[in-house]
């Protein structure tokens, strides 16, 4: 059995190193096991891509800061609901969640800094996030059920 500097020890039967992980189309490719203990492929949004569109919004919120809250949220919700339109693959919903709840922490901050009387709380920002925002899902299916569609004929 020989070690190499970047992979798990390899043992003697094929296949049985771990793979690398790789990024690839805004996406960390990682090797994993399913919860029956099978190989799976996970997939994570990259972290760097999304501080960076995170703080991309953040910019444009503070040029938003004096429009009106539906304004606001009408524009946040085509921000987020873009995101988990190319985001929302399986064993991502992590990533999915923390992105929202950026997106939230950064609009409250925005609204808080209107005006030296602000009284918004996180009740109030929790229940506009929740008229406003869409929640994260799922929206693709696993890459072996992509073409399984049955038809009604």
């Amino acid at each position: 059995m020989s070690l190499d500097a970047t992979r798990r020890p390899i043992a003697s039967g094929a296949g049985s190193e771990k793979p690398e992980t790789f990024s690839f189309l805004g996406f960390t490719f990682i090797a994993g096991k399913s919860l029956r203990g099978r190989f799976l492929l996970k997939r994570r949004s990259r972290r760097d891509r999304m501080k960076a569109k995170l703080k991309e919004v953040a910019g444009e919120l503070r040029q938003r800061m004096h429009q009106s809250i539906p304004e606001q949220a009408n524009w946040l919700k085509q921000v987020v609901t873009g995101y988990f339109v190319y985001h929302a693959v399986p064993t991502n919903s992590a990533a999915l969640v923390t992105y929202r709840d950026e997106i939230i922490a950064r609009w409250r901050w925005v609204l808080h800094r209107r005006s030296q009387k602000s009284a918004l709380t996180w009740t109030r920002m929790k229940k506009l996030a929740d008229d406003w925002l869409p929640r994260p899902r799922i929206l693709h299916p696993w890459p072996n059920q992509r073409f399984a569609v049955k038809h009604p004929r």
